[in-house]
């Protein structure tokens, strides 16, 4: 990949080698410099989709020739398991699974049997492709919950936000195949694009009320440098809720927990709920507890982030879990990432490692 890496060091030692003594660590919550705990860890395990989105995967970049990682670059369901044990060992309660589409990497149910050993929240994000098949499977493993992307229910904005040759039927038959495995509440992601789809927003919450998933509205985001982001193109959150509002009267929920991303509104006639996600209008910057862990096993501490921090020649170098949990711990400690609250379109312009990457 082309972003940059930063090579992981623990303040004031060496790199670590085989048989390092760890440098001590304190215990407690991780707090990084902003005060923000550790809470989430949001594992891509794949850079391949077989979707080419226009936000995500421009097809004029990710196309025949795009040089996508060997899979012998990417860390294994054993690596990866392990570096999820010593994240849960530092106070992580939620694991997330993403892509890419996460669901293209073969025999993923078996990392996702090895997570569930952890006993924490296992959560998944799918663009539904292949969820049908998958479903029972997935559950079965120890997936708990499962959000799918899905921008528009009406064929030809699917396949022009998609850039892919696949039928909205499918997707939501996959919807109904993990609401039927008990993967639930199912949410539902809509990234709305001003002209694109945004004429679809009343439609979309028509056919999810009452259904017992959550439908929720994302503004489109500047991640990554290759989409052509302008904020011209955002619809803000507080348009989406008026926009659903007059069709259907809302009204504000408390979140669920602390640092949820999403903005709850729930219909007055009690046929559920919606959420909105305002990364661009509304910072949640200073609630975040999200680490990403990329497949070839890079940590970034923002889906913003230029660079990433590599944690593989510790993985594969032999390194002790002790020396994983400081090294994990250098790179959250000293964080102040607080892109959406200081974007402009200068920062806009700036690069960024794309979302297929790093999952959003």
């Amino acid at each position: 990949m082309q972003d940059k890496v930063i090579p992981i060091r623990i303040a004031g030692a060496p790199a670590p080698q085989r048989g390092d003594a760890p440098t001590p660590f304190a215990g407690g919550a991780l707090r990084d410099l902003r005060g923000r705990t550790l809470r989430d860890l949001r594992i891509s395990v794949t850079d391949r989709c077989n979707f080419r989105c226009v936000y995500c995967m421009p097809r004029e970049v990710f196309d025949a020739d795009y040089r996508f990682l060997p899979h012998s670059a990417i860390l294994s369901f054993e690596e990866i398991a392990r570096v999820a044990r010593v994240f849960v060992g530092l106070g992580v309660q939620k694991l997330r699974l993403t892509g890419g589409e996460p669901l293209v990497r073969r025999d993923v149910e078996r990392l996702i049997a090895m997570l569930a050993e952890l006993d924490v929240d296992i959560a998944l994000t799918t663009n539904g492709s292949l969820l049908a098949k998958q479903a029972r499977a997935l559950k079965a493993a120890g997936l708990r919950r499962v959000t799918v992307s899905l921008d528009s229910h009406d064929d030809a904005t699917f396949r022009a936000m998609t850039d892919a040759d696949f039928p909205v039927a499918r997707v939501l038959e996959g919807i109904d195949a993990a609401a039927a495995a008990g993967l639930a509440p199912i949410k539902i992601n809509m990234v709305v694009k001003r002209g694109m789809n945004d004429h679809q927003i009343v439609e979309a919450a028509r056919r999810w009320r009452g259904s017992g998933h959550i439908l929720r509205f994302i503004e489109y985001m500047d991640v990554g440098s290759t989409n052509g982001w302008r904020m011209d193109d955002v619809v803000p959150s507080g348009e989406v809720v008026r926009r659903v509002s007059e069709a259907f009267p809302l009204e504000p929920l408390e979140a669920s927990y602390g640092g949820e991303v999403a903005e709850r509104w729930r219909y007055t006639d009690g046929s559920g709920e919606i959420g909105v996600i305002s990364s661009v209008t509304q910072a949640f910057c200073a609630s975040c507890s999200r680490m990403r862990l990329s497949t070839e096993g890079k940590l970034f501490s923002c889906l913003f982030a230029g660079h990433g921090h590599d944690l593989m020649p510790l993985v594969r170098g032999g390194a002790a879990d002790a020396v994983l949990r400081d090294a994990i711990a250098a790179v959250w400690l000293p964080r102040n990432d607080r892109y959406s609250e200081i974007r402009t379109a200068q920062t806009a312009k700036r690069h960024k490692v794309e979302m297929s990457y790093i999952g959003g």
